[in-house]
């Protein structure tokens, strides 16, 4: 009998009684599941979900430095693939109703028994089950592609170059369900997708169509077809939704590939195009973007990510610490905002900075800001909160907790060892 596969889980709670409880009363092997990891805070979960890669994070709504919700949706830039189960007082409810766009597989109502969470991650393990079954099978029966697909598979895969075809096509785009009515007007992304083998080499079937399309859809309006073997996909939305759930997209697809299918997902996305006459463009150069880098790696490669010499490699990593370097007060700064500043997709630009600096983009955020406090402490007389301020920090809690957890003691504390020092180098 094959041995069933237990799902990964990581638990976060501020309150120690409670995450001790759940973590040492729940037979969680029993449930399915593989306990990884805990956190008390939403900053240490975060860091534990982009370190391990969990299929489940089950947190408290109400939680120190993170909220619950700004948790989920960090979880969601860095590991779009973990499930997260939210913990939340009634009060807090409709509250955490709001992340429902942040893959929130449950909402569990306070106080919860032992017995009533057990049975609540039962059923979270049925619903994971599903999802990892729907993205391993094909559908029952053999389908040749829909309406939809059959009458975008020529423009994207021929050079379309009818003088008239543009209304043509929007009409019977229209008609077969594509385009809501003259009103709706998208643009449109293209997206290549392969499969790839332990040697690098293509392995991608027509099944791999249906969790492709179904995965892109819980982000953007898509139609997915498989030509010369490869998933190509047509993304339709305005540019707003590329820029929020694009990159999000393209990191989900290779995560749920290499954990459900032990495959790696190599990716090539386009420029968005604002006509049906531009999609063989875009798939030429969705194309060209699957074509660029080491071809046995799974990931995305953006087209807009490969022209220049200096968004690539080494210097876009260097580029991006000096960034980080000038930019570290800012409380704001994200692996998004940073990459829109650098004019890359934040797949790419993560990946440029693990590669060459060998760590996280939040590691070494956190590691140039509690330098630049640990430089502030020591040589000015600015207040705390001043100091945290300056260091990119609103909260001088969270503030506190980082320097103690980088630095291994806390602000005030550096503060009176260096002068009880300077004192006895006085006398």
């Amino acid at each position: 009998m094959e041995r069933r596969m237990l799902y990964t889980v990581v638990v976060a709670d501020d309150e120690d009684e409670l995450r001790e409880a759940v973590c040492t009363m729940i037979p969680w092997e029993e449930l399915g599941f593989r306990l990884v990891g805990s956190a008390s805070n939403g900053l240490d979960a975060l860091q534990l979900v982009e370190k391990l890669g969990p299929d489940l994070l089950l947190t408290d709504i109400r939680m120190p430095f993170i909220s619950g919700i700004e948790l989920a949706r960090q979880v969601r830039e860095v590991r779009p693939a973990t499930n997260i189960a939210i913990l939340s007082g009634f009060d807090d409810f409709e509250y955490a109703q709001q992340a429902i766009r942040y893959n929130i597989i449950s909402y569990m109502l306070k106080p919860l028994t032992i017995e009533g969470l057990g049975a609540e991650l039962e059923a979270i393990r049925r619903k994971i089950d599903a999802q990892f079954a729907m993205f391993r099978q094909a559908p029952a029966r053999a389908e040749g592609p829909d309406q939809r697909a059959a009458m975008l598979m020529p423009l994207v895969l021929d050079d379309y170059a009818e003088a008239e075809g543009e209304s043509h096509s929007e009409a019977y785009a229209r008609q077969c369900g594509l385009l809501k009515d003259r009103a709706d007007r998208p643009f449109y992304t293209v997206m290549v997708s392969t499969l790839l083998d332990a040697e690098g080499a293509n392995r991608t079937a027509p099944a791999f169509v249906a969790p492709v399309d179904r995965l892109a859809s819980k982000y953007l309006r898509c139609v997915s077809f498989f030509a010369s073997g490869k998933v190509v996909s047509v993304l339709l939305g305005q540019p707003s939704d590329f820029d929020e759930y694009l990159h999000i997209l393209a990191d989900e697809l290779p995560q749920m590939a290499e954990r459900v299918l032990g495959r790696r997902c190599r990716i090539g996305l386009s420029r968005a195009v604002r006509s049906l006459g531009g999609l063989h463009e875009a798939y030429r150069e969705a194309m060209e973007a699957l074509r660029q880098g080491d071809r046995t790696e799974g990931g995305a490669q953006f087209i807009n990510d490969i022209a220049p010499a200096v968004k690539g490699g080494s210097l876009l990593c260097k580029r991006a610490l000096e960034a980080i370097d000038q930019n570290f007060m800012d409380a704001g700064l994200s692996l998004v905002s940073l990459s829109g500043m650098l004019d890359v997709s934040p797949n790419h630009l993560s990946a440029c900075i693990k590669k060459y600096a060998g760590e996280t983009f939040i590691n070494i955020l956190i590691r140039k800001r509690m330098e630049a406090a640990r430089v502030l402490l020591s040589g000015t007389g600015l207040k705390i909160q001043d100091i945290s301020l300056r260091c990119g920090y609103t909260d001088q809690h969270y503030f506190s907790y980082c320097f103690k957890k980088y630095c291994g003691e806390s602000p005030n504390a550096l503060r009176r060892r260096l002068e009880s020092g300077k004192g006895g180098e006085e006398a």
